[in-house]
């Protein structure tokens, strides 16, 4: 029996002899599904040599049992006799449940680093992400978009703990994909094209935006002095109990963008949150920010980020590269 790979294409060759049962050829991609199975019985047996995978990847947690032997099912067993299942038993010391469907687990599966694919275990549980989400997120790279804004020690609290909003900083990540508002980059479109596309798709911007989010208002009013005044998005987070404020630019972050900025989050910290909320957070959404702006033109305790946008899935690679630089070899 030959198995080139579980990720991947490839022959899978039963008992050497393709004319006993034939040759199955199959594709397991991160789509979370057995492709171009030519035989009923070759495909249910990559199901349990699946399983077997799963096995092997989260036999650490101990509550996982095999209702067959560990072992792989020999040559004389008929396709399709032997049940594979892979439960849960009630006495496992376990906290980390296998609270996924069984697609959500087959797609994590495709993930190689260890802590990357705990991440975004951890995190599709706790916010009930469907596959399709959980796919997206994956895609989008928020495991390294997340960690770019952290040190060593946070990198690691990602794979083990999930995203844990606490102070504004763990709100943050860049750049803020938008590949779901289906506008081109090469397109000419105003802010107001930006932000009605945004409230088309509230559902997918949220997802975007991270944990705790709640919409508010757009285009929210408030005067000073007789002049009105207009903040483009305003949402809550529940977790931090404040208001987050976001701006949005098309083009290049300019210092009057920040200056502005400033002067809403003063508006909402004195007049509109209690006592009891936290500091109001402002984020300028932009095309381009230059960080050296940023860091003259504000102070270093300001409750004000700049953050880029783009309209695309971004590379894997490229932010796998940029985390590398940006973190090193994070040692457990």
């Amino acid at each position: 029996m030959v198995i080139p790979g579980l990720i991947g294409a490839g022959n899978l060759l039963l008992n050497g002899d393709s004319h006993d049962v034939g040759i199955c050829n199959f594709k397991l991609t991160h789509r979370g599904s057995l492709q171009t199975i030519r035989n009923p019985q070759c495909k249910s047996i990559m199901r349990r040599y699946i399983c077997r995978y799963v096995y092997l990847a989260y036999r650490e947690r101990g509550p996982i049992v095999q209702t067959v032997s560990g072992r792989l099912p020999s040559p004389s067993h008929q396709a399709g006799t032997v049940p594979f299942q892979i439960v849960q038993t009630l006495s496992g010391q376990s906290d980390r449940a296998f609270s996924l469907s069984w697609s959500h687990y087959v797609f994590l599966l495709g993930i190689k680093k260890v802590e990357e694919r705990s991440f975004y275990e951890i995190e599709a549980a706790s916010e009930n992400w469907t596959l399709r989400e959980l796919k997206r997120q994956f895609q989008s790279g928020l495991y390294e978009r997340l960690a770019l804004s952290r040190d060593q020690d946070g990198i690691r609290r990602l794979a083990k703990q999930g995203q844990i909003v606490g102070q504004p900083q763990d709100l943050l990540k860049e750049p803020l994909v938008l590949e779901f508002l289906g506008l081109s980059e090469q397109a000419r479109f105003s802010e107001s094209d930006l932000e009605t596309a945004i409230i088309n798709r509230i559902e997918h911007f949220l997802l975007e935006l991270g944990k705790g989010f709640l919409f508010e208002a757009r285009q929210k009013r408030f005067t000073f002095d007789d002049d009105h005044f207009f903040v483009d998005l305003v949402f809550y987070n529940r977790l931090l109990r404040c208001y987050v404020l976001i701006d949005l630019k098309i083009g290049k972050l300019t210092h009057q963008d920040l200056g502005q900025m400033q002067m809403y989050v003063n508006y909402f910290d004195r007049h509109v949150k209690t006592a009891a909320e936290s500091p109001t957070i402002g984020i300028v959404l932009c095309k381009k920010k230059h960080a050296a702006l940023v860091e003259i033109t504000l102070p270093k305790d300001a409750n004000i980020h700049a953050k880029e946008y783009q309209l695309y899935l971004p590379s894997k690679e490229e932010l796998q590269q940029k985390l590398a630089e940006w973190a090193g070899p994070v040692s457990d």
